[in-house]
């Protein structure tokens, strides 16, 4: 095996952060800072290197007034020098008080690496509503900026306005109501260049509130483009008038990764394993996020200490485009065809059209076409036989998929009409002086035949030609030019082939009369073939997997390099793991080297496409996502995965 496939999960990007709790001994930081320890230190053999306590967990949060007490806020500091000497993570953020010269008490973020305090990031928001009486004890920290030299912790800064920096992991602390506020300093943190914001926190359980806490944390993650670790204090907390539930969330780009159960009474944690390298990839291509991101006077504080290395835990879909809910995937289908639709329809009426005309071959991608030509004619209140389907059998045509054509037609009442394309094929072959081969000229010459029939037969009608070709088609070039390339409209567009067969399938299990849904189970176990060779024993021929690679693979490739930007040794990393059983490594691999060569060559016709509505995150629109020159080359990506 080669350097390469060895690369451990940090060198692709990836950082494991942990959020915790412990079993708090109110008023007792001694105590606490052992159950601290005893818990990083299980979280630095996991290979964790950045952890998150909760809001003053050195003393516990509910210890009332005894924050004003001498004993305790010497104890916790001493405590947390002790922490800072013993901590055996790089990256260690823990919560207590802290006392300024001038007498005011602030709830501050303890940051710890490298066997010392780095810095404390004070609390901004007091709550003071409801159940909270923060102001009771601490002052705001907003505003807060004073560089202080203690004899037993040295020399650090406390201020709001702090980064931490680890390798790539530029870290940013908020507590706990500071995430709550209209304007909450983990955004300025994050425009100042975090990409992970850290929360040690003190929230209570109440009826519905960790379903709005969640929301929180996922979208604070989401609008800032970085992770979120949210460390809440735990059920061992003073119950006397509310109860903590002890609540870790770890979210990233509006995805959360992992929570904890609620209401244990023993410590706990939770680990995730975050992707940098996407979040930077979302940065970088994000406008709205960097025009607000400016050079900000940020205090950074570079940490040291190489990331611990760690086996990747975090898994990865083999279908990333495809939900694994089936909630979730109803309510997508419903979706995607509700987009292609109103796209459709739209396009239908400004070029007043009467007619939809569409090549059917009774395949998959021209059938999940069809089924939308459906929706938009009811969405537009007009007829079934205002759907034009043409079959046109060739050369390569079989019976099952020429019939399934008729019975698509049939079962829904639209117009069919069926054009023999062979004897034009024979004589433009002839005229071409071709000598018979069943090469490229032999198949291009039967898809430019039946386009030109499309196109003419909608003049003839007053209709538009719906396009059929699917997303992973198109990043592929599996399609060819001035033929199926092109379309009036190509309601598959931005739809990849993992997708449709999803799409068609829930569409015959909830959306079909049970004659429809026959035919387009048919369609689901019939191989995927441009059917452009001559059939073999009455059998389709020509394989599109066999020749192009599984799109299974094809579509896990093309989601993490466009979504993600991610290059082929991290795109090889991930597929290993996620298709382990299934595929092995040099299989991968070349399928991988099939991608990125045909990705690359088949630009030309990416940039001529048709217009068609974008449906999710990954679209090929020269107009929209994908602006690539057709002269690129992909001879460094290449060389890259023959290395692997």
């Amino acid at each position: 095996m080669s350097a390469e496939i060895n690369m451990t999960a940090e060198q692709h990007g990836f950082v494991r952060v942990a959020a915790l709790s412990i079993e708090v001994a109110i008023a007792q930081p001694n105590e606490n800072v052992n159950a601290i320890l005893s818990r990083a230190a299980a979280l630095a053999d996991l290979g964790t290197a950045i952890a998150v306590a909760p809001e003053l967990c050195i003393t516990g949060y509910s210890a009332e007034d005894l924050f004003f007490t001498d004993t305790l806020l010497t104890e916790a500091k001493t405590a947390l020098g002790r922490l800072a000497a013993e901590n055996p993570l790089p990256l260690l953020v823990v919560g207590l008080p802290w006392q300024l010269r001038d007498g005011r008490l602030l709830n501050c973020a303890a940051v710890l690496g490298q066997n010392r305090l780095l810095g404390l990031v004070p609390k901004s928001v007091q709550p003071n509503y409801a159940e909270f009486y923060d102001l009771r004890w601490f002052s705001t920290g907003a505003g807060i900026n004073e560089s202080i030299i203690d004899p037993d912790l040295g020399s650090f800064q406390l201020r709001c306005d702090q980064l931490f920096c680890l390798s790539e992991c530029i870290v940013g602390v908020e507590v706990c109501e500071d995430l709550w506020a209209p304007s909450p300093p983990g955004t300025q943190a994050a425009l100042a260049g975090a990409n992970i914001i850290v929360n040690p926190s003190a929230s209570n359980e109440l009826i519905a509130k960790a379903d709005y806490r969640r929301d929180l944390v996922r979208m604070a993650s989401a609008t800032n483009l970085c992770a979120y670790v949210y460390a809440s204090a735990g059920a061992s907390e003073s119950t006397k008038d509310i109860v903590f539930g002890g609540h870790h969330i770890i979210a990233e780009n509006g995805r959360v990764l992992v929570e904890s159960e609620r209401f244990s009474l023993e410590g706990q944690a939770v680990t995730a394993d975050i992707d940098i390298d996407a979040l930077m990839h979302d940065r970088r291509q994000n406008k709205s996020f960097s025009q607000l991101s400016q050079a900000r006077p940020y205090r950074q504080h570079r940490i040291e200490a190489p990331k611990p290395e760690f086996r990747l835990e975090r898994s990865f879909p083999r279908q990333p485009f495809v939900p694994d809910d089936e909630h979730e995937f109803a309510a997508r289908a419903q979706e995607i065809l509700s987009i292609q639709a109103t796209g459709l329809a739209r396009r239908m009426r400004a070029s007043h059209s009467r007619a939809l005309v569409i090549g059917l071959s009774g395949g998959l991608d021209s059938t999940l076409a069809f089924l939308v030509c459906l929706d938009t004619l009811r969405k537009l209140s007009f007829s079934n036989d205002q759907l034009v389907a043409i079959t046109l059998p060739g050369p390569g045509t079989t019976e099952k998929t020429n019939t399934n054509a008729h019975r698509l037609t049939t079962a829904v009442d639209a117009t069919l009409t069926e054009i023999d394309i062979g004897p034009a094929v024979r004589q433009h072959l002839t005229d071409l002086q071709h000598g018979g081969a069943h090469d490229v000229v032999f198949e291009n010459a039967q898809a430019r035949e039946r386009t030109q029939i499309l196109f003419n037969y909608a003049n003839k009608v007053g209709g538009i030609v719906v396009g059929t070709g699917d997303l992973s088609e198109l990043a592929l070039g599996w399609c060819t030019y001035n033929a199926d390339h092109m379309a009036s409209y190509n309601v598959n567009a931005s739809v990849p082939k993992t997708m449709i067969a999803y799409l068609v399938r829930w569409y015959a299990q909830h959306r079909a009369s049970d004659q429809l849904a026959s035919v387009l189970i048919d369609v689901l176990d019939t191989p995927i073939s441009p059917e452009l060779i001559p059939p073999e024993a009455g059998e389709i021929s020509q394989i599109t997997e066999d020749i192009v690679g599984p799109y299974e693979l094809h579509d896990f490739f093309l989601y993490h390099f466009l979504r993600h930007g991610a290059g082929p040794e991290k795109i090889f990393y991930l597929a290993e793991r996620a298709f382990s059983g299934t595929y092995d490594g040099p299989t991968i691999k070349q399928w991988l080297h099939r991608f990125f060569e045909r990705f690359f060559t088949q630009q030309f016709k990416r940039t001529t496409l048709p217009p068609g509505p974008k449906v999710g995150s990954v679209s090929l629109s020269p107009r929209g996502d994908w602006r690539m020159p057709d002269e690129a080359t992909a001879t460094s990506m290449l060389t890259r995965i023959e290395r692997l």
